[in-house]
């Protein structure tokens, strides 16, 4: 089953609390010139950022190995999970525009009926969809449909055999809504009543994909606006992300990475039909722009959102009952704003992971540094032992010297 966010758990627990001394931007590049030279990560890309500006940015390895293609600031890639966030925007900009509401049952916009079978009573709404207590679960079924190829011919790749399974032809390719409905929809052709959770929504914190792409379809019904185009016209096109893009015609696919497992098979290129929940294609450049806007945002600076959405969008939804009890991880899912993670040491942000990709995208409120690690390669156990945790702690140095 791919992961579509990671769990952070140990893997990151270099990015805060090392005793080490800091060091510059130059010994930084040093070090993660090193790391990059062992070669399992084919390619990836580390960003500092503040508020302001863009502290530093750089690729490093390839982002086509065959063709000796340099990893860099312009390469493209999906980011995984981090998507998301982009959801949480959205949903408050259209509250701005009094489109919807936080508290609106999601059926109120619907056209057709989402409801917890175990408690038909309760009306699942937005606010549960974006914090992960709508109760509704992806199941083995979200992946076996989400994903397809985007050339036919890359089926016969050897690393189909064993991913295959979890890629589509495009031929097969439902549309978002009709994946909703065949999934949510007592009337869908996947509806199960085990595709949702026995608890009463709002009640536990469950992690959902489809939750995610469910909130993006309320904002498109809610608004009248294609997700994809509401989130070009009110967060790509005013940060000037124009690297940036939903699908393979929205960017320059001539830029797009190559994406791997750590042995080196290329995986083929996909795409999504729940794309909100994991689909946004980005450059490390665009991608450090978006998160000094967040960071703006957290601050009171922001562009995009007034700043009571903002702090909306920043706020701790849940109680701590409802959260995960591990006290111990550098995971992201230690709170919940509107589609952004907490960490228990005070990271905001969000995580990605899905074939062939990986990212990381973090602020500290109390230092007002962020900062970005973007993967073009599956990650593995020794990939994250020899290059994924040195990255981090290079990071870390680097943050701990910076004023």
């Amino acid at each position: 089953m791919f992961f579509r966010k990671l769990a952070l758990i140990s893997i990151v627990f270099s990015i805060v609390g090392l005793n080490a001394q800091g060091q510059t931007f130059s010994e930084l590049d040093n070090k993660l010139e090193a790391i990059g030279e062992i070669g399992l990560l084919k390619g990836f890309g580390v960003a500092v950022v503040s508020k302001d500006s863009i502290l530093f940015s750089k690729g490093y390895g390839y982002a086509d190995v065959q063709n000796k293609i340099p990893y860099s600031e312009q390469t493209v890639q999906n980011i995984g999970s981090v998507s998301k966030t982009l959801i949480g925007i959205a949903l408050m900009k259209a509250q701005e525009m009094g489109k919807l509401k936080l508290d609106d049952p999601i059926n109120k916009h619907l056209d057709f009926k989402v409801i917890n079978p175990y408690h038909p009573e309760k009306p699942i709404l937005v606010r549960h969809l974006a914090t992960h207590t709508g109760t509704i679960l992806d199941t083995d079924l979200y992946d076996k449909k989400a994903y397809y190829v985007l050339n036919e011919e890359d089926l016969k790749l050897e690393i189909v055999q064993d991913i295959g399974e979890e890629l589509q032809t495009i031929d097969t390719k439902v549309t978002m809504a009709d994946y909703l409905k065949n999934f949510l929809s007592a009337n869908g052709i996947w509806y199960k009543r085990k595709n949702f959770l026995r608890k009463i929504p709002g009640a536990k914190y469950e992690y959902s994909n489809v939750g995610a792409t469910l909130a993006a379809h309320v904002l498109e019904k809610a608004t009248g606006i294609p997700y994809d185009e509401f989130t070009t016209t009110y967060i790509l096109e005013p940060l000037q992300m124009n690297a940036s893009g939903w699908s393979f015609d929205t960017i320059d696919a001539t830029k797009h990475s190559k994406l791997y497992v750590q042995e080196g098979a290329r995986i083929p290129n996909y795409a999504l039909v729940t794309y909100p929940d994991g689909g946004l294609l980005t450059d490390l450049h665009d991608f450090s722009v978006y998160l000094s806007e967040l960071m703006k945002g957290y601050f009171g600076e922001g562009t995009l959102l007034l700043k009571p959405s903002y702090k909306e969008l920043f706020s701790e939804q849940l109680p701590a009952k409802k959260v995960p009890k591990d006290p111990n991880s550098y995971d992201d899912e230690f709170n919940s704003g509107i589609f952004m993670g907490f960490s228990p040491i005070g990271l905001i942000g969000h995580t990605g992971g899905d074939p062939g990709i990986s990212t990381f995208m973090f602020f500290n409120p109390k230092t007002g540094l962020g900062h970005i690690v973007m993967l073009n390669t599956s990650l593995t156990g020794e990939s994250i032992e020899k290059q994924l945790i040195p990255i981090f702690q290079a990071v870390n140095k680097t943050l701990q010297n910076t004023p």
